[in-house]
């Protein structure tokens, strides 16, 4: 089962609101997920992002693979660069 973070549509029509979902890749994008993560509102200025930090390493650990508008926004929030570092230093 290959498991990726993406984002999942909400709101309304025109006023969009993403939920970041831990879901299987087979499972379609508004439909059946694992976990809620964070959220993003593309809407305010500047757009507004929550994260739940533990679950997303702890995912992300575990393999599951960012989509890339998702990457983006762990990219910004400093979570890929967190990531990162605890995989390849030294122990």
């Amino acid at each position: 089962m290959s498991v990726k973070i993406r984002l999942k549509r909400m709101g309304s029509k025109k006023r969009p609101f993403y939920r970041i979902v831990v879901a299987d890749s087979r499972s379609p994008r508004d439909g059946r997920f694992i976990e809620t993560v964070g959220t993003y509102n593309p809407l305010t200025q500047p757009e507004q992002v929550t994260l739940k930090e533990e679950a997303i390493m702890g995912w992300l650990n575990n393999g599951a693979q960012p989509s890339d508008t998702v990457r983006n926004i762990l990219s910004k929030e400093g979570v890929m660069k967190k990531f990162h570092e605890a995989k390849y230093s030294k122990k």
